[in-house]
């Protein structure tokens, strides 16, 4: 009989893998046609600017007027703007042309330069400005208003065509903004694997985000707060997601309780208790070095995405090449057969509630480290974004199949319809009644593919 049982796991478990391997890429294949969707649609002129706009104006000026050639500046006073300003100077003068004035700031400011310019009789050949500088009405009639300078030509980057949807920016954004979803994302597959369900994720993104500031403030010194200090309020809070996740495991463990009712209790519970230590209001003394989680990014990539590149590789190794990655999939798969074959069936489904709080307190921290701050607001409605990506990606609600594979491209997809409407101009209203139907859709295919 055990041999029989242990036969139909590893059998169900080979099974398993392929359809997610080919799930897996039929849903790559639905993120590639978003963005080609997303691209097409948000296809537009572009106004190039900072330090890589620099060296293509200081060409073209260059070419049209040889040295030594009469240069005038001008832009906002924008960083970006000035980076440009900066860097055209610097290759104007390196390669012999006379920079008259560099003009950062507002077109009274021009205008000054201008005048001065006239005054000392000194003829301009160009004027170099950003895109939007060159359409100041300043420079509409200069032979009438500055007749001293000559007819100096406008100079300005010029426009090339790119989507919006995959500007650099755009892309970063995108994945900072999928950061905490994919982390929760993770947990939640070990749960929904085992044929569970965890609604509390989006609460205990609160309480994390709440007790790890409120233990940077109130022991690890608040603004002055040290790296040991900010480290152990953190751990703080994933701690308590962990503890949170354990409780809801045991009671459902201990006397069967549908997952959807206990952990809906504990999203209550959770939220109520981070209202209550934070006392309905955001905690935000903490450090400026406090963010480095959140925002920095010290590989060139986002520190936070390049968390989420890790927990994704430790999970996949887990699920595919380790005891306990089976165990869940056999828990999932046949709970009487698993239990039949050995596998500790009432552990593996705490310890996959433990890693889903835990990891869910991580969300937190990472939250409160890109919003330099916790409150009881954070994490609401993320629970939904992260089912949906976990099922959108390949993961059955009735359990025994998933990956960790398809779970991030599940929550890359759901980020780049979010982005992908913004960008379009989508109302949050409408975004909703998308994503509901996203997620329909993938529960349906669900459904078909096992009958």
């Amino acid at each position: 009989m055990t041999h029989d049982a242990s036969s139909t796991v590893r059998a169900r478990s080979a099974s398993t893998v392929l359809r997610g391997t080919l799930s897996n890429l039929g849903m790559t294949w639905v993120l590639l046609a978003l963005c080609v969707l997303f691209s097409a649609l948000t296809w537009s002129e572009q106004q190039p600017g900072g330090a890589a706009a620099a060296r293509g104006v200081a060409d073209d000026i260059l070419a049209a007027h040889a040295p030594p050639t009469r240069v005038l500046v001008a832009v906002r006073g924008q960083p970006d703007d000035v980076a440009y300003a900066d860097t055209l100077a610097e290759i104007l003068r390196e390669r012999g042309a006379t920079v008259v004035a560099v003009v950062k700031g507002e077109p009274k400011e021009a205008r000054a330069a201008l005048a001065a310019a006239s005054a000392a009789a000194q003829p301009l050949d160009v004027i170099a400005g950003s895109a939007a500088s060159a359409a100041w009405a300043l420079f509409a009639d200069l032979p009438t208003d500055f007749p001293a300078l000559g007819n100096p030509s406008i100079i300005q980057p010029r426009p090339y065509a790119w989507p919006n949807f995959l500007k650099l920016e755009n892309l970063l954004n995108i994945a900072n903004q999928i950061a905490v979803i994919a982390i929760l994302a993770v947990g939640m597959t070990l749960v929904i694997i085992t044929g569970g369900i965890d609604l509390s994720v989006g609460s205990l993104i609160a309480l994390a985000s709440v007790v790890t500031a409120v233990l940077v403030r109130d022991f690890a010194g608040g603004v002055e707060a040290g790296t040991l200090g900010m480290l152990l309020a953190g751990l703080g809070g994933v701690a308590v997601g962990a503890l949170a996740g354990a409780l809801s495991g045991g009671v459902i463990v201990a006397f069967g309780i549908p997952p959807f009712i206990a952990t809906l209790a504990m999203m209550l519970v959770a939220g109520g208790a981070a209202s209550m230590l934070a006392k309905g209001q955001s905690v935000y003394q903490v450090p400026d070095a406090f963010m480095w989680l959140g925002r920095g990014a010290d590989l060139g990539l986002p520190n936070a995405v390049v968390l989420v590149l890790l927990l994704y590789a430790v999970a996949h190794f887990v699920m595919t090449r380790m005891t306990f990655g089976r165990w869940l999939l056999a828990v999932g798969g046949n709970r009487e057969a698993a239990r039949l074959s050995g596998v500790p069936v009432a552990g593996t489904l705490l310890t996959a509630y433990i890693l889903s709080g835990a990891l869910a307190g991580l969300g937190g921290v990472v939250m409160a480290s890109q919003l330099k701050s916790g409150s009881p607001n954070f994490g609401q409605m993320y629970e939904l974004y992260v089912i949906a990506a976990v099922v959108v990606g390949g993961t059955s609600l009735a359990g025994g199949e998933g990956s960790m594979l398809g779970t991030l491209v599940g929550a890359l997809i759901i980020a780049v319809i979010q982005n992908g409407m913004n960008l379009v101009g989508i109302e949050s209203y409408t975004q909703r009644v998308v994503l509901g139907g996203v997620i329909l859709a993938a529960v349906l295919l669900d459904r078909l593919r096992r009958r």
